[in-house]
């Protein structure tokens, strides 16, 4: 009588498991793909189907791409504030000679981030990375009213002493020092509770972006990212590309195990465009502090009239915040207008399909181009889901070089023909275009250009160029784990 009961009772949770189970699925065919690209929505059903409860828990947990509602609409707040003051501005002068389809492409940007193309700019690249540190050092000395700093991660060690040292010589002469910098890429760092302590004993204004911290009511997907890298200084000089304010070994114990160091690109600019980085800053400012600092387009002037490289530049945000991945358009837009030559530098190349396509179709239209890439990866997942793409990049004619170990490669920026280029802290990958918040900057320009193949140059002398004959010999174990790991990028 007692087993009876007993296998009745395992007959009734063994048809409740089932019905759970086809629930489960069911639900899943319908939520998951709506308003989902393809290959992300194939694969968060396959993740479902195979663990029906553990994938829909996940599912739950970073399933949804976007910021939280109250989020986006600061968001467009914002964006309504920047159209106001973009109407307000009077005509801005370009140099002239732009390719046809420059100003359709421009008129996209203005769209999606609500920025707008602004003359009178000067650009200098910074390939150096502790340079990068003590320039931008030096120009917080010069501070007289402000210096706003946006970092993804923020870490206060030997390397970067000085520029909290500077921080605190700024914030004693009466200067406002206002500081973000993402919670999770820095609560990961050795450094968090130092670096916290430090920017409080200088007397910095601070605010962590995106935290994760439910029990004071602040949560969102957890892993989506604010990505961003900027400095603007009284509104006159303004720093941004791929550069985290850290040691470039990032301190973490594996990192010093394989020697392993990072190399970026980081770009100063004047003129008019340092407002537009502003705007991006004080933006975040107000997510999340709620305070709001007038937002102004007119208050850095153009460089002297004669100053010899002149550029346009415009400042493309994106991320969950938008409806759209900026980003991925600005792309889009410039892989296929380009006639002559593109060049790709980014550290973690995991793109969809749409850049595919943009990719392999230029080559096959006569356009050559060059993608660079570290040998060694910092992220074994992300690396491994590159080295998926390799095959059809090799096969269509992609030229792909290898930067050497024990360097990473982690500059992100490229080159359209003669005189259009992009840098900023996007990677080409899913995640940069639908899950972290990102800064681009469209410059136009000859002699930044110039400038930019120099760095490209420097990147190929020290680069071995993959074949696709090598390619051919991995061996299978490496194959079925590149697989693998791409499967788990479609993953948004």
């Amino acid at each position: 009588m007692g087993l009876d009961l007993f296998l009745g009772g395992f007959g009734l949770w063994s048809a409740l498991y089932l019905v759970l189970d086809i629930t489960i699925r069911v639900i899943a065919v319908i939520v998951v793909p709506r308003n989902r690209k393809p290959t992300a929505g194939t694969a968060w059903l396959m993740l479902i189907f195979i663990q029906p409860a553990v994938g829909m828990l996940i599912f739950l947990l970073i399933g949804n791409p976007k910021l939280p509602r109250k989020r986006r609409k600061i968001q467009e707040e914002i964006n309504d504030a920047v159209k106001a003051g973009v109407e307000a501005l009077p005509n801005q002068e370009h140099q002239p000679g732009a390719p046809t389809w420059f100003n359709s492409l421009v008129e996209l940007n203005s769209n999606l981030g609500a920025l707008p193309l602004l003359g009178g700019n000067t650009a200098r690249l910074i390939p150096d990375y502790d340079g990068t540190i003590a320039e931008m050092t030096r120009e917080i000395d010069t501070a007289v009213d402000y210096v706003h700093i946006e970092f993804y991660l923020v870490a206060y060690s030997d390397k970067t002493e000085e520029f909290f040292n500077a921080i605190g010589r700024a914030v004693a002469r009466g200067v406002k020092v206002r500081v973000l910098f993402d919670h999770i890429a820095t609560l990961r760092s050795p450094r968090y509770r130092q670096t916290k302590r430090r920017l409080n004993q200088v007397g910095a204004e601070w605010h962590m972006m995106l935290p994760v911290q439910p029990l004071r009511g602040k949560y969102q997907r957890p892993d989506l990212r604010n990505h961003r890298k900027l400095m603007i200084v009284d509104g006159r000089v303004g720093y941004m590309g791929s550069q985290n304010l850290v040691d470039r070994t990032y301190l973490k114990r594996g990192n010093l195990r394989r020697g392993l160091k990072w190399k970026d690109l980081m770009v100063r600019v004047v003129g008019p465009t340092v407002d537009a980085l502003n705007v991006i800053f004080l933006s975040d400012w107000y997510a999340e502090s709620g305070e709001i600092i007038a937002l102004r387009l007119d208050m850095a002037e153009a460089v002297p009239e004669g100053t010899p490289d002149v550029l346009d530049c415009q400042v493309v945000p994106s991320g969950p915040g938008f409806d759209g991945e900026n980003n991925l358009r600005l792309f889009l837009g410039l892989l296929y207008a380009a006639q002559k030559r593109i060049v790709i530098t980014s550290p973690y190349f995991v793109p969809d399909e749409s850049i595919m396509y943009a990719v392999t179709t230029a080559v096959q239209r006569g356009v050559p181009v060059d993608l660079f890439v570290s040998e060694e990866g910092d992220q074994a997942v992300v690396f491994h889901a590159q080295r998926s793409y390799y095959e059809e990049l090799l096969k269509a004619g992609v030229r792909i070089f290898m930067y050497p170990a024990p360097y990473i490669l982690h500059s992100k920026h490229f080159t359209i023909d003669d005189d259009v280029a992009v840098i900023g802290s996007s990677n080409m990958d899913m995640r940069s275009f639908g899950l972290n918040l990102e800064v681009s900057l469209l410059v136009r320009g000859a002699s930044f250009v110039e400038e930019m193949r120099g760095i490209e140059d420097q990147y190929r002398a020290m680069s071995r160029e993959l074949t696709l004959e090598e390619w051919e010999r991995q061996p299978l174990r490496s194959t079925v784990l590149d697989n693998l790991a791409r499967l788990t990028s479609a993953l948004q």
